[in-house]
Formats: C-alpha cells, sequence, structure tokens
C-alpha cells in the first residue's frame, strides 16, 4: 500500500467519524481537537495516523467503517502503518 492510498484510507476514516454526532463527539473529546480545527489539524503530520489509531482502538467503530466503506479492518492497519507517527520508525533519529 502506498503512502497516498493510506491518506485515503484516512480521509475516508475521518468522513465516516465527522458524519456520525456520537463518534464526532468521542473524537473531539479524545484529541481536544474543536470541531472548527479539524481541517488545520488534519495538515499537520501524525493527523492522519491519529484518525486510524482512534478507529482501530474501538473494534465496533473499526468493523462499522469497515461495513460502510467496504474496506477490510486489515487494510485499515495497514494504512496506519504508512502515515507518519504510524508506527515507530517515523519517530527514529538517525
Amino acid at each position: 500500500m502506498s503512502r497516498a492510498q493510506a491518506e485515503t484510507i484516512a480521509i475516508q476514516a475521518l468522513s465516516f467519524i465527522a458524519a456520525n454526532p456520537q463518534l464526532l463527539q468521542r473524537f473531539l473529546g479524545i484529541t481536544g481537537i474543536d470541531a472548527s480545527d479539524i481541517r488545520q489539524a488534519a495538515e499537520e503530520s501524525g493527523f492522519l495516523a491519529g484518525v486510524l489509531q482512534f478507529l482501530l482502538a474501538h473494534e465496533p467503530t473499526l468493523l462499522a467503517f469497515s461495513e460502510a466503506s467496504g474496506i477490510a479492518p486489515t487494510n485499515v492497519a495497514n494504512a496506519l502503518r504508512e502515515l507518519p507517527f504510524g508506527e515507530d520508525r517515523w519517530d527514529n533519529q538517525p
């Protein structure tokens, strides 16, 4: 999976979260982001990985996203690994 494909999955996940008021409130509460700041936050390195981590941390949410999008849970996990801060290798110092 390419980084572009991973970003696409994360953006789909963010849209899924934003379309569900309960999920959106939980996401905002956990991340501490205000709804009005989501677009700005989405441009920051690591934000999209955080979206996927949010899904992966709650199996019912992950399965609901997978059913709605047709994206298998394993592909969500694979996408996370391709994004900055989705894996330890992005934090390694030379």
